[in-house]
């Protein structure tokens, strides 16, 4: 019975979620919903995902972050320079170099971990040092190897039809746009997931900040003359669709679902509910934080991709530590360790916040939408404290346990009677 429920659930949403994606798609090519309100839908689905990465962190393992901004700057800085070279330049050296650093900085981080494990007593800072020394190793050998690769892979793309090799280009750019922002969590998280939750927040945002330095100063400190640093960059192809994004979007829903309902997902929430508990039932702490801040990290750097294709344009003031606070505001109006409410919110926070607030708003006052919106944040947090969905969630994402009661019974009456037993 709860197999067929479940089945049922799973039916319903995925029908809801693609009759939503195919009638917003079609309302878009009849012209019924211009290009100001595309954006907005996109964008909202952008913030969902990039929502759902902190919820994760935050929401279900109870690590206070704020660095889920400067992973959404990488994922979209890192899919816009593939995608800008091969538009503008007509060369997948940026594809090239990027998946050859994905792929050696993965296999060191595999190698060191490998070592780390056979050496007892390693402190987390020594730990940090050797796979930092993994990745700067690893990032040589991949541009050498790359100027070899380049060529040969530029013209098998160059084979295949011009819009199909750009939308090729652009979907392995956004993931491997992700792949490095979780890449550069891991690392980063070694040695500040052993601070407290405070003190996490802090690391955190320190490193967003850090992040937008560093994009301000792209072009000459770090070589990217195509990003022009603090003047922004320009020439990325418009390709981020609504297909494209609300497909993502409906990804990252079921990846989240899915991990909250296996055994690991299970413990990532006990680490939220008491971490000494975890322990004692034989819990993995470190990992369980490590590997939430990496995925969470991730669906950061797969919502910056896919961002910067949207206007075709990106500024560093885009990433400012301000920024980084709104998707945490998002995910407490829709509630704490609510994919639903998360969701709901993001789309929400876009369309009355960029939508209905600056038309409604009489001219001059569009500013005024940053005051309105904090006071009905206020005004919910005051009524919901729990945010605007709390714990509920849509059947496909409630997790189906089976009914211990009824079998329970079941056993018991299975058993012979206590006089039987002892006669």
């Amino acid at each position: 019975m709860n197999f067929f429920k479940s089945h049922r659930s799973t039916i319903g949403f995925l029908a809801v979620a693609v009759l939503f994606i195919a009638v917003v798609q079609v309302l878009l090519s009849m012209g019924l919903l211009n290009n100001f309100w595309n954006t907005l839908l996109r964008f909202g689905a952008v913030m969902a995902i990039v929502s759902l990465g902190l919820n994760l962190i935050y929401g279900f393992n109870g690590q206070f972050s704020l660095g889920q901004w400067g992973f959404y700057a990488i994922g979209a800085y890192a899919a816009a320079d593939v995608t800008y070279r091969w538009d503008q330049m007509q060369s997948a050296s940026g594809l090239v170099v990027l998946f050859l650093v994905v792929l050696l900085v993965g296999l060191s981080f595999w190698g060191i971990a490998k070592l780390i494990s056979l050496m007892r007593g390693m402190d987390p800072l020594s730990g940090f040092a050797l796979y930092l020394v993994g990745v700067l190793v690893a990032g040589y050998v991949a541009i050498e190897l790359g100027k070899v690769l380049i060529d040969p892979v530029t013209a098998l793309f160059s084979v295949l039809p011009p819009a199909f090799a750009l939308q090729l280009i652009f979907f392995l750019a956004v993931i491997l746009g992700g792949l490095i922002a979780a890449e550069v969590s891991y690392i980063f998280g070694l040695p500040i997931l052993t601070l407290g939750s405070d003190y996490f927040g802090i690391a955190t945002l320190g490193f967003t900040i850090i992040v937008k330095v560093l994009l301000d100063n792209s072009d000459t400190l770090l070589g990217f003359t195509e990003m022009k640093g603090a003047r922004g960059m320009v020439g990325i192809p418009g390709v981020s669709s609504w297909l494209w994004v609300s497909l993502f979007l409906l990804v990252t829903v079921i990846i989240t679902r899915n991990l909250l309902h296996s055994s690991a997902g299970r413990a990532l929430i006990s680490v939220r509910e008491d971490e000494i508990a975890a322990k004692a039932m034989g819990i993995d702490v470190a990992q369980q934080k490590v590997l939430t801040f990496v995925l969470g990290s991730f669906f950061a750097g797969i919502a910056g991709g896919l961002y910067a294709h949207i206007n075709g344009f990106l500024h560093p003031n885009t990433f400012n530590f301000i920024k980084s606070f709104d998707p945490m505001i998002i995910i407490v109006f829709g509630g704490l360790g609510s994919v639903t409410g998360t969701v709901f919110a993001a789309f929400a926070w876009a369309l009355v916040l960029e939508g209905f607030l600056r038309l409604w708003l009489p001219q001059g006052f569009e500013t005024w939408r940053f005051v309105v919106y904090p006071v009905l944040l206020l005004i919910m947090m005051l009524l919901r404290p729990k945010g605007l969905f709390g714990g509920f969630e849509v059947p496909f994402l409630k997790q189906v346990l089976p009914p211990l009661r009824k079998s329970a019974e079941s056993d018991s009456k299975s058993l012979p009677p206590t006089s039987e037993v002892k006669q």
